[in-house]
């Protein structure tokens, strides 16, 4: 199988909820991601193939986002567009898909990445609220109006939340939040271990917001820039996080809002391509893309996805964990990950004959994760696969594991190293 070259990549900063990409879409952050990664490299966007972006929300306005992004950013109208959608490992999609169009001989170079406006997730009405609301539209009377009008309910103006709709797996019915705390009871991990690992992710990325720094494009806005992650906390503590209240299972669980990812608007995009590509251009590349597996998971366990993945990643790559010199597991929730490192070391219990490994400490999660930095599901794999390439430079390492769960059971795992 032939690599794939990462060449260059650059994300806009992840900001939390309602905060300063509040008003911004999809697309908004997309295009700030894209244009400035071609200004940074310089490349003529005319030598690029497609553009494959992931999202999850993606806006009603903006159907095929992916194309969107493209033509905003000054990508020509020649140049196709996708957009591709595996809930959380969306931006990791678009990843490996560009890899298997290269592999079909179907382009070398390719603009990728993922974006995420989860302030703009819409509320919605009911079907029976719909139904009226368009009776509504179709009076055309004085005596219509009144008559449509007189058939609504109070509970008829009542929203459906957007966002709580989309954590929520249908097939188990269950929210995310509610799969975190059952791999916590089976795991046996106490709400303290919750909160002193949040609060690390927090002090790490404090401590790296120099590197961070690096992966960043600022995004200007009326009277403003926007040039960190914001959702970096300097007075997170087990103390302080142990005072936070359960939020899913209010009488006896222990994930809260403190020890779970931060809900979060942002943007990742890379440059992607061939061996050849590579050459044409002329740049360095950040590193490659040498094996990736996807594999599926019970849904009311969602979080276990990468140990499923790294298992099926081993049959195709022969690449276990310790073959790594640094490992980057998404943060969804301080439970979940918690229990991948618990699985990990006895995986016979997920039925995998993976052999037990333990990740070192010290080489995982190095510069924070989602608890700190955030969660903007269609570009948080992209922007694992960055961190992790970025880290590599740094520290000199060769090879990293970048891995995360998918909502609705699935998991996601992609072998990188440096060139």
């Amino acid at each position: 199988m032939a690599d794939l070259h990462i060449i260059a990549g650059i994300r806009t900063p992840f900001c939390r909820l309602g905060s300063e990409f509040d008003g911004l879409s999809a697309d908004d952050l997309g295009r700030h991601a894209c244009t400035s990664l071609l200004l940074r490299t310089g490349i003529d966007p005319g030598f690029i193939d497609e553009v494959i972006f992931g999202c999850v929300a993606q806006p009603a306005d903006a159907a095929n986002v992916a194309r969107v992004i493209a033509l905003r950013s000054g990508i020509p109208e020649h140049v196709p567009a996708a957009t591709v959608h595996r809930n959380c490992a969306s931006g990791m999609e678009a990843i490996t898909t560009a890899h298997q169009r290269m592999m079909a001989g179907l382009g070398d170079l390719f603009l990728v990445g993922g974006a995420e406006s989860m302030s703009s997730v819409p509320m919605m009405f009911s079907h029976a609220s719909a139904l009226k609301f368009g009776e509504l539209a179709k009076a055309k009377t004085a005596g219509q109006r009144v008559m449509a009008m007189a058939g609504f309910k109070p509970r008829d103006f009542k929203p459906r939340v957007g966002l709580q709709l989309g954590l929520t797996d249908p097939y188990s019915g269950m929210i995310m939040g509610d799969t975190a705390e059952v791999l916590a009871r089976e795991y046996h991990i106490t709400r303290e271990m919750q909160d002193a690992f949040a609060a690390e992710s927090h002090s790490k990325a404090l401590a790296a917001r120099d590197k961070l720094a690096e992966e960043i494009a600022p995004v200007h806005l009326p009277g403003s820039a926007v040039v960190k992650d914001n959702g970096i906390r300097e007075d997170s503590t087990p103390e302080r996080l142990a005072k936070l209240r359960p939020i899913f299972d209010r009488q006896t669980g222990s994930v809260t809002a403190g020890n779970s990812s931060q809900i979060t608007d942002g943007a990742v995009a890379l440059l992607v391509g061939s061996e050849d590509a590579v050459n044409r251009l002329g740049i360095e590349p950040l590193g490659r893309l040498t094996g990736y597996a996807y594999s599926g998971c019970d849904p009311a366990r969602m979080g276990l996805g990468p140990v499923h993945a790294i298992a099926l990643a081993r049959q195709l790559t022969g690449f276990s964990p310790e073959d790594a010199d640094l490992v980057e597991i998404n943060e969804a929730f301080a439970a979940q990950v918690l229990a991948v490192l618990a699985a990990l070391k006895n995986p016979v219990k997920t039925g995998h004959e993976l052999h037990p490994v333990e990740i070192p400490h010290e080489i995982l999660n190095r510069r924070g994760g989602a608890i700190a930095l955030g969660h903007p599901v269609g570009a948080t794999g992209a922007r694992l696969v960055l961190t992790a390439l970025h880290q590599l430079r740094e520290t000199g390492g060769h090879r990293a594991l970048a891995t995360l769960c998918v909502g609705g059971g699935q998991g996601a795992a992609l072998w990188l190293e440096r060139n």
